[in-house]
């Protein structure tokens, strides 16, 4: 699976289906992703008030679906600081969130990432 992962980590979407807090009815957001130590990771400009980040922290069990694979996975919110700083280089990496001085974007800087532990 993982070799699959790696293969997939150059698409430039992917698409998160959550379970909304309160209708409980499933969600779907395109979103920016990137993979690292076998998790997938997203960050949220809105910090824990998105929509999609308050389902996740009502129910941490979520689909992440890349062109054509789709893995369950569940929601981690306790990034350690190695975790945190890599993830951030790798999304403005990735996305060319980067100030012409090559440090991180305000977004790459203040967004908050989300790891994904695949089932």
């Amino acid at each position: 699976m993982y070799s699959t992962l790696s293969q997939l980590a150059k698409e430039e979407y992917c698409y998160l289906t959550t379970t909304g807090r309160k209708s409980g009815n499933p969600h779907e957001i395109e979103i920016w992703f990137c993979v690292y130590n076998n998790s997938i990771y997203l960050m949220s400009g809105g910090g824990e008030k998105s929509d999609w980040v308050q389902n996740l922290i009502q129910n941490p069990t979520a689909k992440i679906r890349i062109a054509k694979e789709i893995f369950t996975v569940t929601a981690r919110f306790d990034n350690d600081k190695a975790e945190d700083e890599a993830v951030r280089n790798l999304m403005a990496d990735k996305y060319n969130e980067r100030e012409k001085d090559s440090s991180l974007s305000d977004w790459a800087k203040k967004a908050l990432p989300i790891a994904f532990d695949i089932s």
